[in-house]
């Protein structure tokens, strides 16, 4: 019954769910302040990592899943999707998670332990699986238990990565928005219209935060908005990949689909991998924390946390018109040019921060 009205107004769905789940962030965030106020729910600002100067809630991302999860339990069930049915049970166990971190704090081993089951259940319940790289590393096809492992472990960094990158205001949900919304518009341009949905409603759900995120802060998302941002990326991305697949039987609507990918999430994707690589070598556990990042290391070129933001979100763009404007390229060389760009970058910040020093 809906169907030919969607596909004939789908865009106009998409603006719908987009405002839907801004307007349920945006009328749910100011009781959150208050009762977090009320109960002295902050981020505690004796953490040395952490440069606000007030007592700040961080349960925002209560706000992001609970609109989230409206918003796509309304539209799936108009459109039967049954798949949205698996994502919205990884994101409530994903949300009880961060929510307990955010408040008691949880230990490594449990938050891992977690992450996998719930990787698990979108890898082989919600069918959120790889089966090929497409020729990166020159690998192709994979067999259902590889291409399910390399699925569970992509998602579980990827859900981590968007939660390292959260250091300074606006910069998660920044990042989170853009990459949403993007997913949304290429979702709906090849006609698939229920992850076009998903992108939308969670594009709109930060939105709606980032009106309260941005600097100075009102309120922070926490590891519970941080990893369901992550979370959803990670299945879009996927779903991206897959659904743009070449094979003799399939013209994909975009060519170079993983390496796409990678330009929509390569803020979070190359810092955790800049990270991790420097604690490595430097004889440290990769997930013990410290102000590395590339916002830090902004930061300490005295540029304020909005316009942190602003860069960062101009350098994402340039970065994904590059990719599909060469897109024909193919995708191992296409990610090699990002991540040289990448490292081009990082190495400019390098080099001013060594004259900062020096001067």
């Amino acid at each position: 019954m809906f169907e030919p009205i969607l596909n004939t107004y789908s865009g106009y769905f998409c603006i719908a769910i987009f405002i839907l789940a801004f307007s349920i962030v945006v009328i749910s965030v100011p009781s959150i302040i208050y009762t977090s106020l009320k109960y002295r729910l902050f981020d505690k600002n004796d953490l040395y990592r952490k440069t606000h100067k007030r007592n700040i809630s961080r349960l925002g991302g209560l706000a992001i899943v609970g609109s989230f999860t409206v918003s796509i339990l309304l539209f799936s069930a108009v459109i039967n999707f049954k798949e949205a049915n698996f994502l919205i049970a990884s994101c409530i166990i994903l949300s009880a998670l961060g929510l307990k971190d955010d408040v008691y704090g949880t230990n490594t081993s449990t938050k891992f332990i977690l992450q996998i089951v719930v990787a698990f259940i979108l890898v082989v319940f919600g069918a959120f699986r790889l089966t090929s790289l497409y020729g990166v590393l020159g690998i192709w096809d994979m067999m259902p238990l590889w291409g399910g492992l390399f699925s569970i472990a992509l998602i579980i960094f990827i859900n981590n990565a968007f939660n390292l990158i959260d250091g300074i205001d606006g910069l998660a949900a920044g990042i989170g928005i853009f990459s949403s919304f993007a997913f949304g518009i290429l979702f709906l341009l090849m006609g698939q219209i229920p992850y076009a949905f998903i992108g939308f409603a969670l594009a709109g759900a930060i939105g709606g935060f980032l009106k309260y995120n941005w600097f100075p802060a009102k309120i922070f998302m926490g590891d519970t908005g941080a990893l369901i941002i992550g979370l959803i990326s990670a299945a879009l991305a996927i779903k991206f990949i897959e659904l743009n697949k070449f094979t003799g039987n399939n013209d994909p609507a975009f060519y170079s689909a993983p390496a796409i990918a990678v330009a929509l999430l390569i803020v979070p994707i190359f810092d955790s991998l800049r990270v991790f690589t420097i604690r490595i070598l430097r004889g440290r556990s990769p997930f013990k924390g410290d102000r590395n990042h590339i916002h830090h290391r902004l930061e300490n070129l005295g540029i304020k946390p909005n316009w942190i933001v602003l860069a960062t979100f101009g350098f994402n763009i340039l970065i994904v018109a590059a990719t599909l404007t060469l897109q024909k390229l193919g995708n191992f060389v296409l990610i090699l040019m990002i991540i040289g760009i990448c490292i081009l970058f990082n190495s400019l910040v390098t080099l001013s921060l060594l004259k900062k020093k020096k001067g």
